[in-house]
């Protein structure tokens, strides 16, 4: 998947620990960990929105995307 997690880069930036994003953004540690991981098919954006409140950032800091060719192959419409 071309889509990668980098939240995990950003807490190591700012010295912050997993059990405390996780309790401030009303996450158990298991749901915040299978995020951070990338283990996630998505993600809510009023989560996604908690964790740029207590992190101070941006949803792009979070979040990184590498280009594949392969991925603009076409496919059938998804619902959105």
């Amino acid at each position: 998947m071309p889509v990668r997690v980098t939240l995990n880069d950003l807490m190591v930036r700012k010295g912050l620990k997993a059990r405390d994003v996780a309790a401030q953004v009303g996450l158990s540690e298991t749901q915040f960990s299978l995020f951070r991981s990338g283990k996630v098919k998505g993600i809510r954006f009023s989560t996604l929105s908690r964790l740029c409140a207590v992190l101070e950032c941006r949803p792009g800091d979070l979040l990184d995307y590498d280009f594949d060719p392969r991925e603009m192959e076409p496919v059938e419409p998804e619902e959105v």
